[in-house]
């Protein structure tokens, strides 16, 4: 019978605890423990654990599943530890220490450090820069020698036409050879390097070939729900997976037509290609210095499949920075953790390294918008701390509320009986959630605080009434709390938030006229793009192809005296040239604090704009709009791509975003590839 109970948890808790997911403390050295004494069941039930001592047992190793979702802290010397790769189910370790383990080596050391990407210090050491270097470096390095050594030496190897029984063959062969032949480091890194170059050269062959990816690693056990359920917590566990790599073969493709699948309007083509591009694109600059691809990841398949690349991405946000913590990145000076979704999952990224840190799935869900807020809640004792909630939702018409850092979903909040089509978070009402649906309506949700045990209230403040579908929506910069946009299947429309009214169910008090193809003007269009580049300009993408318009919110929207339903011209201050195709949803962002806007194309590339020569004639308020369109000040041309030996094609770029500080931008497809590029 196991050492460990119930009973023992709670008394070896600091302080002492009535119930297990109250403990955020255990100490459990000195029991004399064995791998055998540690009960994944049991020890699924201390949510919340932050630092656990294991010190002074006699373990060898660790179950693949204890689930500790917020393990923070983990003493383990004086063991007898042989293997530190299960330490890579807690993603969230921030300080390790395992001295006196007399079998564990430097090469340990390295280990954790590439597994571990919170990871800051080991064995007491501050390990910061140097396990960044271990992520980042060491891994491009060995990649490179790894596709360089397949080139060189068994890509002829392998007949066109092969047999499963050439296929064992050819991946024996490469897998033994690159662990002799690719060499990088010092001598006492030797095992660690070839313990990285195997599994390099397995996600090689798996994601370029098509052959099977084998591991050291065990495969992840899924939690006991119904254990769960009938103990203390019915939440919705997040899913940890691994990296998914897709590894770019050559240069830029040609692209061939294909059908949009997530056109529901009725009204409008909206899913043919263009046949051609506009000719800035042959001539727009495509320079590699200025942005370079990092990683292509293929983590939003459905039931995990390796042949899936038709599941559609849709939206991501990066997360904000807390204020304090841990959780701060001291290398960078913004969040470099992204969430994105897509089909039936959320994932969070960590742009520089490509691994995909967490994994939410809903099985009957097709996942449309996520959306980000930091909230200040009471964790224990009434201390208060803050943590980053994600919003996401998508076809149900439901929100789901993850607190991210405790790793499971708290909550729901059923805001419409059909689609949501995007959602928004208040900058300034931390709790006040925007949600658009196919409903025709824009509800704003106060969704409270969760108390210690992740009991909340939401509540629906305010109901917009819009006459066709909304797609896109934005907050006034200027005024965040009086006036929203929203870009919709049937135009541009502005709404009065303020929630000083009585009235709760509200119709539009203005729509945005633009000029049409024929050179006149209209309001009835698709504006399936919709952002700000400063307190003032927005950008839009609507009806004219191979334009996107630049306009005043100022000049065309007096907040003085409105109240009626009013059609308003838009003030174009400038149009940038863009792709001609007319097909829909293809949406854009921008970087106010670079002055940026990007958006995707049919064709898989990322069309940015630079216009921080502009704005500043812009904001003048005799600024007269520029006669000429914009061209992109570059390209960035999708890179041929290969998965299960064959060339991935037909990619659409459905969103592309950047960090606050467009250090990187991460790119949606249709081909269920999340791109990363980074800014030299």
């Amino acid at each position: 019978m196991s050492k460990i109970t119930t009973e023992l948890l709670l008394e070896r808790a600091v302080p002492r605890s009535t119930r297990l997911r109250k403990i955020e403390t255990l100490n459990l050295s000195k029991l004399q423990l064995k791998t055998g004494d540690l009960d994944p069941r049991l020890f699924s039930r201390l949510r919340h654990l932050q630092k656990l001592d294991l010190s002074d047992n006699l373990l060898d190793k660790f179950p693949n599943s204890l689930t500790l979702p917020d393990l923070r802290v983990l003493n383990c010397n004086n063991n007898k530890l042989e293997d530190v790769t299960a330490l890579k189910q807690f993603p969230l370790l921030e300080e390790l220490t395992y001295e006196n383990n007399v079998y564990l080596t430097l090469n340990d050391d390295y280990k954790v450090m590439f597994l571990l990407q919170n990871l800051r210090l080991l064995n007491g050491k501050d390990i910061t820069k140097l396990a960044k270097h271990v992520r980042c470096v060491n891994s491009r390095k060995l990649t490179s020698k790894v596709t360089a050594h397949w080139e060189k030496c068994f890509r002829h190897q392998l007949p066109e036409k092969h047999t499963a029984e050439q296929v064992k063959s050819i991946k024996k062969k490469f897998l033994k050879s690159v662990q002799t032949n690719v060499v990088y480091g010092p001598s006492s890194l030797s095992e660690f390097t070839r313990w990285r170059v195997k599994m390099i050269a397995e996600e090689f062959l798996s994601y370029s070939l098509g052959l099977e990816l084998n591991t050291d690693s065990e495969p992840d056990e899924k939690r006991d729900e119904s254990e769960e359920e009938s103990t203390e917590s019915p939440r919705e566990p997040a899913e940890d997976v691994a990296q998914v790599v897709i590894f770019p073969v050559t240069l830029p493709m040609s692209l061939t037509p294909c059908k949009r699948k997530r056109n529901r309007s009725k009204s409008g083509s909206g899913n043919k290609r263009s046949k051609s591009q506009a000719n800035t694109k042959e001539e727009a600059e495509v320079n590699p210095r200025n942005a370079e691809p990092l990683h292509f990841l293929q983590c939003h398949s459905k039931g995990n499949s390796r042949e899936d690349f038709k599941t559609q991405l849709w939206s991501c946000v990066f997360e904000p920075l807390l204020d304090c913590g841990a959780r701060k990145d001291p290398i960078v000076n913004s969040s470099r953790t992204v969430a994105t979704c897509g089909g039936e999952s959320v994932c969070l990224i960590d742009c520089e390294t490509g691994m995909v840190l967490k994994k939410y799935k809903v099985a009957t869900e097709e996942f449309f918008s996520v959306a980000w807020t930091t909230l200040t809640m009471v964790i224990s004792n009434s201390r208060k701390k803050s943590h980053n909630i994600l919003a996401a939702a998508g076809r149900r018409g439901i929100v789901k509320l993850i607190h991210v850092a405790a790793d499971f979903c708290y909550g729901e909040i059923k805001a419409h009986k059909k689609p949501i089509a995007t959602v928004c978070f208040s900058p300034t009402r931390e709790t006040h959630l925007f949600t658009a649906s196919y409903d025709k309506r824009i509800a704003l949700w106060d969704i409270g605080i969760p108390d210690c045990d992740y009991n909340f209230k939401a509540s629906q403040l305010l109901v917009l009434e819009a006459l066709s579908i909304p797609l896109r929506i934005a907050l006034v910069p200027t005024c965040p709390d009086q006036y929203l946009l929203a870009g919709c299947e049937g135009g541009c429309f502005a709404w009065n938030i303020k929630l000083d009214k009585e009235q709760k169910s509200r119709p539009f008090e203005a729509v945005f006229q633009f000029p049409d193809e024929d050179g006149g003007m209209t309001t009835s269009h698709r504006v399936d793009g919709l952002a700000f580049l400063n307190d003032d300009v927005i950008v839009s993408k609507s009806s004219k192809p191979g334009c996107i318009y630049l306009w005043s919110w100022s000049r065309c929207f007096d907040t003085k005296g409105r109240g009626s339903q009013q059609t308003v011209s838009a003030v174009i201050l400038a149009e940038l040239e863009w792709s001609t195709t007319d097909l829909s949803y293809l949406t854009l962002s921008t970087c106010p604090a670079k002055e940026y806007v990007f958006c995707g194309d049919e064709q898989g590339s990322v069309w940015m704009y630079n216009l921080s020569n502009y704005t500043a004639a812009w904001s003048s308020a005799k600024g007269k709009r520029s006669d000429k369109r914009i061209p992109p000040t570059q390209i960035l041309k999708w890179p041929e791509l290969q998965a299960n030996g064959e060339q991935l094609s037909e990619v659409l770029v459905n969103n592309v975003v950047s960090d606050p500080t467009f250090t990187y931008l991460v790119v949606l497809t249709s081909a269920n590839i999340t791109a990363i590029w980074k800014k030299s």
